[in-house]
Parts: C-alpha cells; structure tokens; sequence
C-alpha cells in the first residue's frame, strides 16, 4: 500500500474514533457520563436500565475495537499481528467486562474510582495506544536483527 493511501486511512480511522468520543452522549446510553462529571463522591450514584448499558459498553467496545484494529492493519499490514490483536481485544473484553459487571452489581462509594477506570478501558480505545508503540518497537527490532 502507497504510503500517501496508509496516511490517509490512518487519519481517517483516527477521525472515526474521535467522532464516537465526541458524539457518545447522542450515540450511547451511558448514565455514568453525567454521574462522573459531577461530584460523583457526594452523589447518589444513578438509577440506569442494566441490561441497556451493559448493551451499550459492549457496542461501544466493539466500535472502538473494529475500528482499532483495522487501524493496527492499515499500519502494519500483517495478518500475524492483526491475529494477536484480536485475541488480545477480546480477553481484555471478557476480563474487563467481568469486573466492570462485578462493581455495577456491588457498588459502594469506596469502588467508584474502581469503576470509572474499568468503565473508562472498555468505552476508550486505549490499547490501540498501547499496542501501536509496542508493535512500531517490535517491527523495527525484527528489521534491525534480520540486517545484521
């Protein structure tokens, strides 16, 4: 793939993350946005519709998912790693999503930092950020033993 086509699938894949950050409280049902955002220790934490939140953080992860790793494809353009990726995805998913089902169901004051973070791991897509630079690093150290 010409460099020229790569950059711009890039930007345009980066584009489509954003948008869903930035348009989440029209696309999402996620009462927790606004609990967070106000002083969410003197609150009393929200009633919400389960089964439509569990639903949403799942569509949400899926989203940011998909669109992450046809981001670690347009760059890298291997199938090995776009393999590990999603196996990597999708036990963050299952490991992530137990504990964030743990704390909704018990939930106490204490636990709402716990919360916010596992909420926030599964409706960001930080382990592009992670895997990018891990992936970048691993590339250029197979080039630089394969040269020598």
């Amino acid at each position: 793939m010409k460099k020229r086509y790569k950059i711009i699938m890039i930007s345009f894949l980066v584009i489509l993350l954003a948008m869903i950050r930035y348009f989440e409280k029209d696309l999402f049902y996620d009462p927790l946005l606004k609990f967070y955002e106000a002083d969410y220790l003197h609150e009393a934490f929200p009633y919400f519709a389960t089964g439509k939140l569990f639903f949403n953080v799942l569509l949400r992860y899926l989203l940011n998912s998909v669109i992450s790793l046809g981001l670690l494809y347009v760059a890298f353009f291997d199938k090995n790693i776009l393999e590990f990726s999603v196996y990597l995805f999708s036990i963050f998913f299952v490991i992530c999503f137990t504990i964030f089902v743990f704390l909704i169901f018990e939930i106490e004051s204490q636990n709402f930092l716990a919360l916010f973070y596992v909420r926030r791991f599964l409706i960001h897509p930080i382990l592009v950020l992670i895997l990018m630079p891990a992936f970048y690093y691993y590339r250029r150290k197979s080039a630089h033993e394969f040269k020598s």
